[in-house]
């Protein structure tokens, strides 16, 4: 398939913001796992890394149906509108990664999806009832995350109660590879799909799908592999954050954040509902750190981040339409 350059171009970007996911998430996959000293941090971004490719063969594409037409109309979907979407996305995306602050690249590219739609057609060309849906698990997914890993907690408290602390540290040091590979593997089954929506409603648009909507392999393939190279540069400033900032984390308490969080994600993926790994993430680490007391938990960070998270749609939503207005002009 040959792309025109302006086409190739606009791919490239998004590829861009797909890399720029990764290195912002990574922290999501491994910040628990550096932070109890089980893995280093190098390990821990290489592993994480190889289970966000991984995803591609284990999942479909149903949160990249959702990103690519069940948000904006596709009919309204034009390269000055992508174009505005990602840049509003990236430029969001890359000013938390200074910051290390958590905030969502997901919220992020929905955000600039949105403002730019608005931008260029008003609130019309929204499709409402998936928005109210992405919109509601947005709110969502992290109190259910939290309840995950809260109960979880629980249950390994009362299984481990007549064990010592050494033997439960020593039981879930071990199974905190397997959570952590768990997380990373619902991270790239969730995040980078909403990557691969937007490079396949912008090959639908310029007309090389046919008139068939569908994610090509190709799209899938090129998705996973480059988030997975954005997650191996990694993003420490947010690993800290996300890892010692919250609350102090030890192995067990690793285990039930990372296991709450990683199932989560995977059964909005299979609702096909993009979700924020960021904050299911953090709700989980919340939750873990509540079992113990609740001032375990640093809630000053803690709204700190939910500030940031509040912002992000509205920041990314006027970035990418002011980006759209301007392209209008050239």
């Amino acid at each position: 398939m040959h792309f025109s350059p302006v086409v190739f171009g606009i791919i490239a970007l998004a590829l861009l913001f797909d890399f720029l996911n990764g290195m912002h998430d990574a922290a999501n996959s491994i910040a628990t796992v550096v932070s109890t000293r089980v893995l280093s941090p190098r390990m821990a971004v290489a592993s994480a890394a190889f289970f966000n490719f991984a995803a591609a063969f284990f999942f479909g594409v149903h949160v990249a149906t959702t990103v690519g037409k069940g948000l904006v109309d596709p009919a309204v979907m034009d390269n000055r509108l992508i174009v505005a979407a990602l840049v509003g996305a990236s430029l969001w995306n890359y000013l938390t990664i200074a910051l290390g602050v958590p905030v969502s690249s997901s919220h992020s590219l929905i955000g600039g999806l949105v403002g730019a739609a608005i931008a260029k057609a008003g609130t019309g060309c929204l499709i409402f009832r998936p928005l109210i849906v992405t919109g509601a698990f947005m709110i969502l997914s992290p109190p259910i995350g939290m309840l995950f890993a809260f109960a979880l907690m629980i249950a390994v408290f009362w299984l481990f109660r007549r064990k010592s602390p050494t033997q439960v540290d020593h039981v879930f040091r071990f199974g905190q590879l397997v959570s952590s590979s768990v997380l990373s593997l619902a991270h790239g089954s969730n995040d980078s799909q909403k990557t691969m929506g937007i490079i396949a409603v912008l090959l639908f648009a310029n007309g090389y799908l046919g008139k068939t909507f569908y994610v090509p392999w190709a799209v899938i393939m090129a998705c996973y592999i480059t988030m997975g190279l954005g997650t191996l540069a990694g993003g420490w400033r947010v690993v800290k954050t996300m890892g010692s900032k919250v609350t102090k984390l030890k192995p067990v308490g690793g285990f039930c954040a990372e296991t709450g969080a990683g199932l989560c994600i995977l059964l909005c993926s299979w609702l096909g509902i993009p979700v924020s790994t960021t904050h299911v993430v953090t709700g989980s680490i919340i939750g873990v750190g509540s079992t113990h007391r609740l001032s375990a938990v640093r809630w000053g960070v803690a709204g700190n981040i939910v500030w940031a998270w509040v912002l992000t749609i509205p920041c990314a939503g006027l970035v990418a339409a002011g980006v759209y207005y301007g392209l209008r002009l050239v």
